[in-house]
């Protein structure tokens, strides 16, 4: 059954929505994390499931931008933006757990999850207006 264009611009505007508010809950950890609310703590299940996602993750979102431009979904276009928006971050935590468990750095996780900031609030404006994919 197709969407209506009604439908996929709703779906759109939440799959917005929804990187916006993983940009909000990225910016809060980040922060408490730098003001010493909390530090990374690797556990095997935790890394286990960071690698994974780096490796999962990029293939997904390649195969929903790939599908996003060939249907012209908005939509999926945007979760395609959330797949590998979580490949990003998932590498992010691994090294800067690395960097953590090498070095005793610990705030090198939080900052480069702030560094991801302007890529999550982009793709987030990108969905609410609806973009599809037009390179893929």
């Amino acid at each position: 059954m197709m969407l209506t264009r009604t439908r996929k611009g709703r779906a759109a505007r939440v799959a917005g929505g929804l990187l916006f508010a993983l940009a909000a809950f990225v910016a809060v950890t980040s922060i408490a994390s730098l003001l010493g609310y909390g530090e990374p703590k690797p556990t095997f299940l935790g890394i286990t499931i960071v690698v994974a996602a780096g490796v999962i993750m990029p293939w997904l979102a390649k195969e929903k931008r790939r599908l996003s431009g060939a249907i012209g979904s908005a939509a999926l276009r945007a979760d395609a933006a959330q797949s590998a928006l979580c490949a990003y971050l998932s590498l992010i935590a691994l090294a800067g757990l690395a960097i953590n468990a090498i070095w005793r750095v610990a705030w090198a996780d939080p900052i480069a999850a702030l560094v991801v900031l302007p890529l999550i609030a982009w793709e987030g404006r990108e969905a609410m207006r609806g973009r599809t994919c037009d390179c893929c």
